[in-house]
């Protein structure tokens, strides 16, 4: 049969101080050193360089918000989708392409995503390659600055060989000593 220890507090009920002396030692922060991640740069930074060696790192560099520019960007399959909002006329698929200017409508850039079976004639400040690309294979024509496109890296495969094993060296004949 196991006996449990009994509580150190059930022994001290009554004795005020519960044995750390007088007025209030062992409460709040002072005795584990301060209260919360106090001491990390003196007497907790052993702990510090353990445990959370990042906490006093910076961290690159932020640009000012002023000069940071937002592009407000679109979608070619939301433009195909809502075509009513860029043109008065309704586009003709075997016609000539439609005119849409996106500078009006506040669009910096227009990116890839989606398709287009209509031909467009679409104007822009920057374009992605790929959405140029979806627009002129609709037969549509692009009017703006086109973002080179990530080029494919055509890297030989080096060859494999395998490498030839050493000949082993031969062994030295033996030579007999004549005893006289």
């Amino acid at each position: 049969m196991t006996l449990r220890k009994r509580k150190r507090t059930r022994s001290l009920r009554g004795s005020r101080t519960h044995g750390y002396g007088r007025i209030g030692q062992h409460r709040k922060g002072g005795q584990r050193g301060g209260k919360g991640k106090a001491g990390g740069q003196k007497h907790d930074w052993t702990h510090t360089v353990a445990k959370d060696p990042k906490r006093y790192d910076k961290h690159g560099f932020h640009r000012p918000e002023q000069i940071r520019k937002q592009l407000r960007t679109i979608n070619i399959g939301e433009i195909a989708t809502h075509l009513d909002r860029f043109t008065e006329a309704a586009p003709d698929p075997k016609g000539p392409p439609t005119q849409i200017d996106l500078t009006p409508h506040g669009y910096d850039k227009v990116l890839g995503g989606g398709t287009v079976h209509i031909p467009l004639t679409v104007t822009a400040p920057i374009f992605t390659h790929r959405a140029a690309e979806k627009i002129k294979t609709a037969g549509g024509k692009v009017k703006g600055e086109v973002l080179p496109g990530p080029e494919k890296q055509t890297t030989p495969k080096p060859k494999t060989t395998k490498p030839k094993p050493k000949a082993k060296p031969k062994p030295k004949p033996k030579t007999k000593t004549k005893q006289s």
